[in-house]
């Protein structure tokens, strides 16, 4: 943008700094005589330095290139030249021996560290900014909106989220087991072991285990899980060796008697602290299925039940209660209908545990004639098909070639039912199919 011209400021007197008029010879306000004017100061210009001129300072300059060279001389800085403070005292990083990057301007104040690399550290980076990605958040099963706490509940609708136990499904070869919560339950308190493998001849074994926690006892749960997983690697080990599945049987069980009871030990103090909670306590029943062997064995109200792929031939329970219906009916007190409708009917008179009475296992062999299916299970789905007849109406005809889908419609018969219990169900196929020939 274009601007207007300036008028030039008058001219000022040396000694008041009045203005005066061009031509005048004395300052009106102070008489000062303006003739007397001082020499132009002498003009010295910035010059690049020669070596010469550097000489007389005392310091050592390279010598310029020679004369007529096109080569222009090295320019300097003033940090590659020594330099003192007011007190004479050498300037950081002048000091004798002090380390000086030439031509760089760059003045390196630390004292020499032979150990030291000659650069700065980096600074460490930031561990926000290089941490793993957060795992993505949990959702609620019912609401599939809110986020589920550290505590298993959902932030949204308060929903409590499903236990790593709450629904259980395995497959072991030829013998497969499902687990569940229930509809009432607030956790299962049911455990299963399932597995397989060959006798010292070579023929095939297939293993099942189910527990029952005792809800009136102190960690029902734990026990189950304990007893289980001690009778079912007990079994596994034995029948290997080629101890009589009967005689593993029993071994599994006073195995998991002794699991269960160290659990009343654990902390030692537990019972200090707690004097009228019972020990921890559960239910077992299992079978072991072989070429042409079905052992079964049991303490408590788990049952195992015999069902035949030729639904003309009768299915039965191969197992007896340890029950205060079933003492009723032995006695011949009460009929069988009479005994299961009385109120104390699932009052169990036989358990593992520290407060059980003396442990007396039962076991039993038999040998079917024909191929079937074989159901262990907790009284949560037997209380939904009690009789033989029922558990053969309610088990799918091809339970014994598809044990796991098997399990799975059993499962969900007791849970139609209401599922006021916890449900664990194992079926194993009778004869044991070779190994390799597990469910379809």
């Amino acid at each position: 943008m274009s601007q207007m011209p300036r008028q030039a400021a008058l001219p000022k007197c040396p000694s008041c700094t009045e203005p005066v008029e061009s031509g005048d010879l004395f300052c009106g306000a102070c008489g000062y005589d303006l003739s007397v004017v001082p020499a132009a100061p002498q003009d010295h210009p910035t010059l690049t330095m020669t070596g010469s001129a550097a000489a007389d300072d005392g310091a050592a300059w390279p010598e310029p290139g020679p004369a007529g060279s096109d080569t222009p001389s090295a320019a300097h800085l003033p940090t590659d030249l020594p330099g003192t403070d007011s007190g004479d005292t050498p300037l950081p990083g002048h000091e004798s021996g002090a380390e000086r990057s030439p031509g760089s301007g760059v003045r390196f104040d630390r004292p020499d560290e032979p150990d030291e690399p000659d650069e700065y550290p980096l600074q460490a980076p930031d561990p926000r900014l290089t941490a793993a990605p957060a795992e993505p958040a949990q959702l609620c099963v019912a609401c599939r909106t809110g986020r589920v706490d550290s505590d298993g509940y959902c932030e949204n609708c308060g929903h409590a989220q499903p236990r790593e136990r709450d629904h259980v499904e395995r497959e072991s070869g030829p013998v497969a087991a499902v687990s569940d919560r229930g509809l009432r339950h607030h956790r299962n308190e049911d455990a299963f072991a399932v597995g397989h493998t060959t006798l010292p001849d070579g023929t095939p074994a297939a293993v099942a285990i189910v527990c029952d926690g005792v809800s009136s006892a102190t960690r029902p749960d734990d026990a189950s899980l304990a007893a289980s997983q001690a009778a079912g690697d007990t079994l596994l080990a034995a029948l290997p060796r080629g101890t009589h599945p009967q005689a593993a049987m029993h071994e599994a069980i006073v195995a998991a008697s002794q699991a269960v009871n160290a659990l009343a030990e654990e902390p030692a103090t537990a019972r200090e602290h707690a004097p009228h909670q019972n020990a921890p306590a559960c239910t077992i029943v299992g079978a072991v299925v072989t070429s042409g062997l079905l052992v079964v064995g049991w303490v408590g109200d788990s049952r195992v039940y015999w069902v035949p792929t030729d639904r003309t031939a009768p299915p039965a329970r191969l197992t007896e209660d340890d029950s205060w219906a079933a003492q009723m009916v032995a006695a011949g007190l009460m009929s069988e209908a009479e005994a299961y409708a009385d109120e104390r009917a699932h009052a169990i008179t036989g358990w593992l545990g520290a407060d059980a009475y003396e442990l007396e296992p039962h076991t039993a062999a038999f040998k079917p004639d024909r191929p079937g299916a074989v159901v262990v299970c907790t009284d949560g789905l037997w209380n939904y098909a009690e009789t033989a007849e029922e558990m053969s109406e309610v088990i799918p005809a091809d339970a014994a070639t598809r044990p796991l889908h098997g399990a799975r419609v059993l499962v969900g018969h007791a849970l139609d039912g209401g599922g006021h219990d916890n449900v664990t169900v194992a079926v194993l196929p009778f004869p044991a199919p070779p190994q390799g020939a597990g469910s379809a």
